[in-house]
């Protein structure tokens, strides 16, 4: 077998199981570097002049570089033809692209994906001005980057674990600090987070999110040295954190936890925290009714049936997020997101995937977010991550 034959192979499974005449691959620069990781590119490639790698659902592939980057491809299979002048390049392009009718392409329509979107708008004219069709490659690319293994599903769920522990032991120490009148702040949890992540041989693309009171209403609040905020009885906490192991081809975990620190969080907080918690249950409700039935599912309508809870609780406004992201290699993977807000994901729900499902209310004193992860199977979802189901209450004081 030749070299990366079998991913090809795999290519070309893919493409007649959808009936897609072609993946057209593009590549200029660093533009695309989903194209450069699903075809196998060694981490040295320095690409400055424009590639073009045809995949038909049948037959030999077919490969455009130009003169002095003609090695560009050689570890794929297929024939190769070399450019150098522009109008060369349009000539052999438009003969590549010959009897493929329909090419797909890391692009979408109207950009509604932002995360997919990696072909300029040019290129896509340029496709289009020689004949051929361009449509979106999204839910080609997931079975390439976001499909996990069965090795890359149970470590998950032992870092899902580990996450839960951390999150609980972090409480768990600033109950015990409150309860000794010690000061803690959110930079000091942050660390005491990053501290335990070193020791379980963890990392994370960034610090997690420990925001207390209002800065909790900030989805995507960072501690400071300028906005510290020091912990103190009748405060809320919201704990944030994700990670993955320190080894080749991990992927992430990603949890959010909340708590109230003193006899008796008030009436609002319970109520926002139960209904975040019942949109959150939703999701995977949906998720389960939808996959037990053989329907398909597509990222929006996830996000609509949990945002549909948030809105019919009077609390729409304040939602300010999407639902849920891919999970992957990357904190937020080049899978489905579960978005119908920031952007209209069509992009379908297919098994062998991971995502979150974190609905948030972000009110001016506090916000609550409660988040789990769900892997996809063929007819249901698995919650992966302990849940959490009531708020905590740690009434450190006199205890």
């Amino acid at each position: 077998m030749s070299r990366n034959q079998d991913l090809v192979d795999r290519i070309q499974e893919s493409l007649k199981e959808r009936e897609v005449p072609a993946w057209l691959f593009y590549g200029f620069h660093d533009l695309d570097p989903t194209a450069y990781r699903i075809l196998r590119f060694p981490e040295s490639v320095h690409a400055t002049r424009r590639w073009f790698y045809l995949v038909p659902a049948e037959g030999e592939p077919r490969k455009l570089v130009h003169r002095i980057e003609s090695g560009q491809l050689d570890h794929l299979p297929g024939s190769k033809d070399v450019y150098l002048p522009w109008p060369e390049l349009r000539e052999k392009l438009k003969a590549l692209l010959h009897g493929a009718g329909r090419v797909a392409m890391q692009y979408s329509p109207n950009n509604e994906i932002p995360y997919l979107s990696k072909v300029d708008a040019g290129t896509v004219e340029l496709i289009r001005g020689l004949g051929a069709e361009v449509f979106s490659s999204g839910d080609l690319v997931q079975l390439f980057e976001a499909v996990w293994t069965d090795g890359q599903l149970e470590q998950h769920r032992v870092t899902a674990r580990q996450l839960t522990e951390t999150v609980r032991e972090t409480f768990e120490l600033a109950e015990r600090r409150l309860r000794g009148g010690e000061p803690i702040g959110e930079l000091e949890i942050r660390d005491a987070i990053l501290a335990r992540f070193q020791q379980l041989g963890l990392e994370a693309d960034h610090p997690p999110i420990v925001g207390i009171n209002e800065h909790s209403g900030n989805p995507h609040y960072a501690p400071s040295a300028a906005t510290d905020r020091t912990l103190r009885q009748g405060d809320f906490l919201l704990i944030d954190l994700w990670a993955k192991p320190r080894t080749p081809e991990a992927v992430y975990a990603d949890i959010t936890w909340t708590a109230f620190f003193g006899a008796q969080p008030d009436q609002e907080i319970r109520k926002v925290f139960e209904v975040v918690r019942d949109a959150r249950d939703r999701g995977v409700q949906f998720l389960n009714e939808r996959l037990g039935q053989g329907h398909r599912v597509e990222g929006w309508e996830v996000d609509d049936a949990v945002r549909g809870v948030i809105e019919r609780a009077g609390y729409g406004p304040w939602f300010s997020h999407r639902t849920g992201h891919n999970l992957s290699r990357e904190v937020h993977g080049n899978g489905v997101h579960f978005d119908n807000l920031e952007s209209h994901d069509t992009r379908q729900v297919i098994p062998g995937i991971a995502c979150t499902i974190e609905p948030g209310i972000y009110l001016d004193r506090f916000g609550v977010r409660s988040e789990v992860n769900v892997f996809v199977h063929p007819d249901s979802a698995e919650v992966t991550t302990p849940p959490q189901r009531e708020l905590l209450v740690l009434p450190a004081e006199g205890a």
